[in-house]
């Protein structure tokens, strides 16, 4: 569109990378990819106006807040249902459904399917349909937000275009059976356009303003809007940072890394150099420390009260062959070099999206260790 700042942007930005050498290129654009893209971008325009709305809003609810217009019990509430919606994303969609990695009875499910639908992350069935593709074909053209087109695309510019082809086709052949199986997945499907709106923007907004007065004006902006915005950088950022910058202690041949600041701000997510290498663990991690991991505290307290079972991990054994094997040396048991490979982003050794994929070995699923199990 002639005019559009966006394309304006984007232009300069191509003239300027032409200058310089693609060695010397920064990772928040990806000029190759620019020239190799064997495919048009199709900008969402709906999309762009919406996060041009939403990053407006935030400021304008950062504003409040930090002028003091804003109660500070709004404040402490947008903080807890961030947090609340987020489990429903990191303990559910991600790890129990897209991964598998442990099992949930029905109360719990449902609980993490309410939470899921606050984050207004897409519908379960969607989120895992995208994040399995991710790990089947991570830092490829099938990948939804592939890193090697840069740290904007992978961070948010995904959502701002129509989804490459190879991502639609790759989609229709991951199975989804599982989700097909369960009502409650299938319910929050159906009714989603429904109920995301209200348990994600609606009933947030009128909480503070019912119980203790707040204006609704700022309860807009402050418990709904700048509450989402923010909760979802957090998340985007597992998908840029932690594919770009981080450590690779158990295979530095791929983009995924540790980086234990996002890990923090997403409750535990971005582990991910272990996690794209052990998909199918619970705790998506090695660490126990619940202050860098809360999804897992989550899951082991529904473990203990008996509403998750059959959590599995890694033996210690696998995690030191696998870090000797091709780690970049920074693991504690490691002996290996910490040189890591120039280009880094490789698709991983037989990718699996999970604890039922068909490609899993079965020296994996030998040496895994499964607690809570259901007949315990």
């Amino acid at each position: 569109m002639p005019g559009s700042p966006l394309l304006s942007m984007n232009t300069y930005l191509t003239k300027q990378a032409k200058s310089l050498d693609e060695d010397d290129m920064p990772k928040i654009f990806n000029v190759s990819e620019q020239k190799n893209r064997s495919h048009e971008w199709q900008i969402v325009w709906r999309n762009v106006l919406a996060f041009v709305y939403m990053h407006i809003a935030a400021l304008y609810g950062l504003y409040l807040i930090f002028t003091g217009k804003a109660r500070l019990w709004t404040y402490v509430f947008g903080i807890i249902f961030a947090i609340g919606s987020a489990l429903g994303v990191t303990a559910g969609a991600h790890r129990l459904w897209a991964h598998r990695a442990y099992k949930a009875r029905w109360p719990l499910r449902l609980f993490l399917a309410i939470m899921q639908t606050m984050a207004f992350q897409n519908h379960i069935y969607e989120w895992v349909r995208d994040h399995r593709v991710h790990h089947k074909f991570s830092e490829t053209d099938a990948d939804p937000h592939n890193a090697r087109r840069g740290f904007f695309f992978s961070h948010m510019g995904w959502l701002m275009v129509r989804k490459h082809k190879d991502v639609l086709e790759k989609g229709a052949l991951v199975d989804m059976s599982d989700l097909e199986k369960d009502p409650i997945v299938m319910f929050q499907k159906k009714t989603y356009l429904v109920g995301m709106p209200l348990l994600c923007f609606v009933i947030p907004a009128m909480i503070p303003v019912y119980w203790w007065g707040e204006d609704p004006w700022i309860s807009w902006y402050v418990a709904s809007i700048t509450r989402y915005t923010v909760s979802l950088h957090f998340t985007w950022l597992v998908n840029s940072a932690a594919h770009i910058w981080g450590n690779k202690p158990y295979d530095k041949n791929i983009g995924a890394t540790d980086h234990k600041l996002v890990a923090t701000l997403a409750l535990g997510e971005a582990w991910h150099n272990y996690h794209h290498v052990f998909p199918w663990d619970y705790k998506a991690a090695e660490l126990g420390n619940y202050s860098t991991n809360l999804s897992t505290g989550l899951i082991d307290l529904a473990a203990k009260w008996g509403l998750a079972y059959d959590l599995k991990t890694v033996s210690n054994e696998m995690i030191i062959k696998r870090a000797s094997r091709t780690g970049d040396g920074t693991h504690p048991s490691s002996k290996a070099s910490n040189t890591l490979n120039n280009d880094h982003h490789y698709h991983p050794e037989n990718p699996v999206w999970g604890w039922d994929d068909q490609d899993m070995s079965e020296e994996d699923r030998k040496l895994a260790e499964i607690a809570h199990r259901k007949s315990d």
